[in-house]
């Protein structure tokens, strides 16, 4: 019995699809950051977060475009869509939406990376892939410093604002006034009301990234004034969650 089970399972293994990902087709780019490979599957990129075009709210998606979503899909799309790339992968093969994570590249254009270089993207890191992290960092400092794309669209907001930018992707300045460390994760807290006030959250499989820049985000941060860019989003008031401390500029 368990010899036909064995044999069973390689006749399932043999029969699974292999695909060569160095030369794949994008049949159609989704938004920014995902595009619909000639298999079928969905690509993700590492890295970096793009305007969203819908959004879900209780498990369905609404139509629900975000400030630059338009324009960076449209940039994705004159990069890639109906085009052949090669697809490069990290630590962790999908995420759990069961899409593709992956570095893609097209003609010695790196894409990931002229995304975050032109301003259609921000960093957005999760360890374990992190592979081109350091690159990143670089394409979206230029971006920054010479106002491309989102950083020229939009001005940086105060703290207090953030509640009014929901599921956007903007850059919001405060004082961290006090820190907290959870079970699970550090609280940088802007507000003396951490059930209103804007946070910003870094979880505990990040933690090791901030101290390899001798970084103790508990102690380091509080009382700085700082700016961090990425996705506000809804919990306890409005929130960032962060995984790098390179998505964190102290300006002071």
């Amino acid at each position: 019995m368990i010899h036909a089970l064995y044999l069973f399972l390689l006749f399932i293994l043999s029969c699974s699809p292999s695909y060569d990902y160095s030369h794949i087709k994008v049949v159609e780019v989704i938004d920014g950051d995902t595009v619909k490979l000639s298999t079928g599957q969905l690509l993700r990129y590492i890295g970096l977060d793009t305007p969203e075009i819908r959004i879900k709210k209780e498990g369905r998606f609404y139509y629900s475009p975000q400030p630059y979503a338009y324009e960076a899909k449209e940039y994705n799309r004159s990069l890639v869509e109906g085009k052949f790339v090669s697809v490069e992968f990290d630590v962790d093969k999908k995420d759990k939406y069961g899409r593709l994570l992956g570095y893609c590249f097209i003609d010695g254009v790196f894409v990931n990376a002229k995304l975050l270089e032109e301003g259609y993207a921000v960093l957005y890191t999760y360890p374990p892939n992190v592979k081109y992290v350091d690159l990143f960092v670089s394409h979206q400092k230029q971006a920054r410093k010479h106002k491309r794309g989102m950083w020229g669209a939009y001005e940086v907001i105060e703290h207090t604002e953030a509640a009014r930018h929901l599921n956007q992707i903007r850059t919001v300045k405060g004082r961290v006034i006090s820190t907290y460390k959870s079970k699970n994760c550090v609280f940088l807290n802007f507000g003396r009301n951490w059930r209103t006030d804007f946070t910003v959250v870094i979880f505990n499989n990040s933690l090791d990234f901030f101290s390899q820049k001798g970084i103790d985000p508990v102690r380091y941060y509080k009382g700085k004034l700082i700016e961090v860019t990425g996705r506000i989003r809804e919990y306890n008031g409005p929130e960032i969650i962060v995984n790098s401390p390179q998505e964190i500029v102290a300006v002071e």
